[in-house]
């Protein structure tokens, strides 16, 4: 254990270390990487691994110049957050490296990101991010520094079940963040660990304070990270200028021109505020986006309303249960609802989710993520929807 942390091995307030970390005993006897943003998740979860005795090495990806981009000193991998994370290393007294990763972050996330809003659709970057530089990169990376596991700051629980270890929503609702982990292998899972998946995070800002880390109050990240003013336009712009092109807002019943727009980017399905449109007897929502011609389609509330969808590049997690009813969350913040799935899941094929009532909100673009009970059994990208009133 290293000096700097032998003081605070008190930190697991009665947890088991190996439970935690899932990691046979003695702990003495392991080397622990944790991927650490900068964030008081990420500097608990090094902290504890410190604490518990483990050989510990924090690792950080700079993603993204971010100051030089949006004008803000620092968000999650870059300028403050790096540095935030270098001193959380030097106080438990370990090992810290950083790795530039900007190059791979643009071209799988930001160039992603840009291109999906030009096509209509509505990208989930966190998404692509975990499936791309952060788990594939940092996995490699810690089996190259010969790690026992990767320890993030993910607040998702790793079960190990009957067939291999399985990925739980977090006890924590409010903070679960499964959503974003569906695309997580079986391989990746069997190498992952998320020591905070069972805790509130008033106990993970409690951990930071005990341990003395100067992040314990620091506030959580609310926007993309390479978005933090929420101006997703400005981006788009930044990195695809060529691509945007005014066009006209149409009814989409009555195919009435009911105004003009300065870009599809600026609309995703569901949007209600910012039309510009007045003086309509009922109010209007975008219903859909024809990218090719720039008509961005609106219409009453009803035509929002989803039967099913159709998903691609599908991951499954473990197998699928038998006779447990399935559920699905085509947003992060959305409640899971009952749904069917008619076609095979899982290494990349297309299948269709077919939700029980139509569902709301729903939109190319987005990931559709399946859950039996708490378990994530996987799901994909929507590359279609079928409306519940046709038009």
């Amino acid at each position: 254990m290293s000096s700097a942390m032998s003081a605070d091995a008190n930190l697991f307030n009665g947890l088991d270390p190996a439970a935690l970390f899932q990691l046979p005993a003695p702990l003495s006897a392991r080397r622990i990487v944790v991927a650490m943003s900068g964030g008081v998740d990420s500097s608990v979860v090094a902290a504890l691994a410190a604490a518990s005795g483990a050989e510990t090495i924090g690792i950080t990806l700079q993603l993204y110049d971010y100051g030089a981009a949006t004008g803000r000193k620092g968000a999650c991998c870059a300028g403050d957050d790096i540095r935030d994370a270098r001193a959380v290393a030097d106080r438990l007294g370990i090992a810290h490296y950083v790795f530039d990763h900007e190059s791979a972050f643009r071209e799988e996330v930001v160039d992603r990101f840009a291109d999906d809003y030009l096509a209509g659709r509505t990208p989930i970057p966190c998404i692509r991010c975990n499936m791309g530089p952060k788990f594939t990169d940092l996995l490699q990376m810690a089996r190259d520094l010969g790690a026992d596991c990767l320890a993030t700051g993910h607040y998702v629980r790793r079960v190990e079940g009957p067939a291999g270890a399985e990925l739980h929503r977090a006890a924590d609702p409010a903070r679960d963040q499964s959503y974003f982990l569906y695309g997580t292998t079986e391989a990746q899972l069997d190498f992952l660990r998320f020591p905070l998946g069972g805790l509130p995070k008033t106990e993970t800002r409690r951990l930071a304070e005990a341990a003395g880390l100067r992040v314990a109050d620091k506030p959580d990240s609310q926007d993309i990270c390479f978005v933090p003013d929420g101006d997703y336009a400005k981006i788009v712009r930044s990195v695809r200028p060529e691509g945007v092109a005014p066009g006209e807002i149409v009814h989409a019943q009555s195919g009435e021109v009911l105004g003009a727009h300065k870009g599809v980017i600026h609309y995703t399905v569901g949007q209600r505020r910012g039309l510009e449109i007045g003086g309509q007897p009922e109010p209007l929502y975008v219903v859909g986006i024809d990218a090719p011609s720039a008509r961005v389609l609106v219409g009453p509330r009803h035509l929002l309303g989803v039967a099913s969808a159709r998903i691609i590049e599908t991951n499954r997690i473990g197998p699928l249960p038998d006779g447990v009813a399935l559920t699905a969350k085509v947003r992060s913040l959305a409640r899971p609802v009952p749904v069917t799935l008619e076609g095979p899941l899982g290494e990349g094929a297309q299948t269709v989710i077919r939700f029980a009532q139509p569902e709301y909100g729903v939109a190319p673009g987005q990931a559709a993520v399946l859950y039996a009970g708490e378990r994530v059994v996987g799901g994909g990208w929507i590359e279609e929807t079928s409306p519940a009133t046709p038009l």
